[in-house]
C-alpha cells in the first residue's frame, strides 16, 4: 500500500498524480506500487511540489510495518530515536533561528518534542 498526501500542491501536480494513483480526499492519493514506480512516483513530487509539501508511506518490512518520507517545510519533521523513525513536533517558530531550522529540517535540542 501507497499513501501520498499533499498540502499546497499545484494543481498540476494533483492531475499528475491522479495518473497512477486514486485521490480519495483532497489531496490524499493511494495506490500499491513496486519500489521502482514508487520511487518514479515520489521524483515527480519533488519536482513539482513547488511551495507545498508532501508526505509519503508505504508497507515496509520493520517494527512499525510501514515507513515514509516527507518532503516541504512542515512542522512535522521525522527523526530516528533508537533506530525508529519517528515524528517530532516543531512549536511554531517564534525566531528567524526557529524558521531556519524549520526550513533545513533540524530541529533545535531546545525544542525537541517527543
Amino acid at each position: 500500500m501507497l499513501v501520498i498526501v499533499l498540502e499546497n500542491a499545484p494543481p498540476r501536480l494533483r492531475g499528475r498524480l491522479a495518473i497512477w494513483l486514486l485521490e480519495i480526499r483532497a489531496g490524499v492519493y493511494v495506490g500499491d506500487y513496486s519500489v521502482k514506480l514508487r520511487d518514479h512516483i515520489w521524483s515527480h513530487v519533488e519536482s513539482g511540489i513547488g511551495a507545498g509539501n508532501a508526505v509519503m508511506a508505504w508497507r515496509a518490512a520493520n517494527e512499525a510495518g510501514f515507513d515514509f518520507r516527507t518532503l516541504g517545510e512542515n512542522r512535522r519533521i521525522p527523526v530516528m530515536l533508537d533506530g525508529a523513525k519517528l515524528v517530532s513536533f516543531v512549536p511554531k517558530p517564534e525566531s528567524s533561528k526557529d524558521q531556519d531550522a524549520l526550513k533545513s529540517g533540524k530541529i533545535p535540542d531546545d525544542k525537541k518534542v517527543l
